[in-house]
């Protein structure tokens, strides 16, 4: 069990010599997770958090969880919290990683407050701090501006990454799964996923965590994270790793 810490302050504005943004992806350099330690600490939590909720009963669940952007933007918020004891009563987690918290900055408290996620193309400029950024986006804003492609091969993929799909038959074509790896909670060598559906059938929808095996094998072709599945987008990576 990991010894949950008090919480950080606010970190002070950047100065704006380090207003950067090496990759062009329009992500300032100053939300990167710079370090080794950081990026695993993200990982870690945001796959946790993902698929601990998964395990909660539906009436566990939080409101907001309703379609697959809403898990993922969830997991990503709270992997990058501060992880102490009223936190985790809050979440009503059971048990929690032995891993320490991202160091180099703490949701809410980050240069840009609560307003995490790009919804604006373009490299980034320092009048984007006042309108390129908000606390909402959806599947097709994730995959569009706040990660990047890394491969349509799954053995490319790392804990963490998002797999992307774009079904244009549907009202909302932009779906995204969590890549999980190996299972926090199940002690088999599988490797999974976890996912919302969103609106289902005339029902709220649910939490799903295939193997990837299983996936492979889903009834509808589409759904296949494979190379000849023209609706699979690829294997995508937040751009705070890059």
């Amino acid at each position: 069990m990991l010894a949950l810490s008090c919480r950080s302050p606010a970190p002070a504005p950047p100065p704006a010599a380090e207003f950067t943004d090496s990759f062009a992806d329009g992500t300032p350099d100053f939300l990167r997770l710079d370090g080794p330690e950081d990026r695993r600490a993200f990982r870690r939590w945001f796959t946790f958090l993902a698929e601990a909720h998964y395990h909660h009963s539906p009436d566990r669940l939080p409101a907001e969880i309703n379609d697959c952007a809403a898990l993922v933007r969830f997991a990503y918020r709270e992997a990058l919290r501060r992880h102490d004891g009223e936190w985790a009563s809050s979440l009503q987690l059971d048990s929690v990683p032995a891993e320490a918290s991202v160091h180099k900055y703490n949701y809410p408290h980050t240069p840009l407050g609560a307003a995490l996620f790009r919804v604006t193309p373009g490299r980034f400029t320092p009048a984007d701090l006042s309108s390129a950024f908000a606390q909402f986006a959806d599947a097709g804003t994730l995959y569009r501006l706040n990660t990047h492609f890394v491969s349509r091969d799954l053995r490319e993929a790392q804990p963490g990454d998002l797999l992307f799909y774009r079904q244009l038959e549907q009202d909302l074509p932009f779906h995204v799964m969590i890549y999980l790896g190996p299972s926090h909670f199940s002690p088999d060598v599988g490797r999974y996923l976890v996912y919302h559906t969103g609106p289902l059938d005339g029902g709220p929808g649910e939490l799903r965590r295939p193997s990837l095996e299983e996936l492979n094998r889903h009834p509808s072709p589409r759904w296949r994270p494979t190379l000849g599945n023209r609706n699979f987008l690829g294997v995508y990576r937040w751009n705070i790793l890059r």
